[in-house]
């Protein structure tokens, strides 16, 4: 207010209110923080050589245990090989549908969204650990499972269109119909779930 013609620098800006966002404290496990992370990791590493360790997400598959309360997602295909856990999604507000396919000539939005089905039919996730090699030095690509190498999704660093309209920059889209969502029973509760 003493200095009226100074301006606060634009990224400091944004990351100020990322902070009042998260509640005045650095969450790393909030989704508004790894979705800041991977932009800024986008911005840094154009050529994509050399990514930090801390930007994968752990394999669920590795020897960390999953919290008995978080849900997994497996291949659909050979359904052993557990992909990324809950935690691992990075919603995204949902885009305005249709419209934003005036490309594709899409009019009719009930015909579309009409039969009760979700506007978002793919998850985005932040890259996983088996993730890695395919990420390497490579803008755009297919997401293949790393056990059956059926195909699961794509990515790229430039980012992609979600079915509800929404651009999502970087994306690693794994499509819903491709993974098996897996909710684990604590064992105490095997009585009254099976009732």
């Amino acid at each position: 207010s003493s200095r009226p013609r100074r301006r606060v620098n634009p990224g400091f800006q944004g990351q100020l209110k990322l902070y009042e966002a998260m509640g005045c404290a650095v969450d790393t496990s909030s989704v508004l923080y790894k979705r800041y992370r991977l932009q800024m990791l986008t911005e840094r590493y154009p050529e994509l050589q050399d990514l930090p360790r801390e930007v994968f997400a752990v394999d669920p598959t590795s020897i960390c245990q999953t919290p008995v309360t978080e849900v997994l997602y497996r291949c659909r295909k050979c359904s052993r090989r557990a992909l990324f856990r809950g935690s691992s999604i990075l919603s995204h507000t949902e885009g305005s549908g249709p419209t934003a396919f005036a490309r594709k000539r899409i009019t009719d939005s009930a015909q579309l969204y009409g039969d009760g089905r979700e506007k978002c039919t793919s998850y985005f996730t932040e890259p996983v650990q088996w993730m890695e090699p395919a990420l390497l030095g490579v803008l755009e690509g297919q997401l293949l499972c790393p056990k059956c190498m059926s195909k699961l999704g794509s990515f790229s660093w430039r980012g992609e269109q979600c079915s509800c309209g929404r651009w999502v920059t970087p994306a690693f889209q794994i499509h819903k119909s491709r993974v098996d969502e897996v909710r684990t029973l604590p064992a105490g509760n095997f009585q009254a779930a099976k009732t």
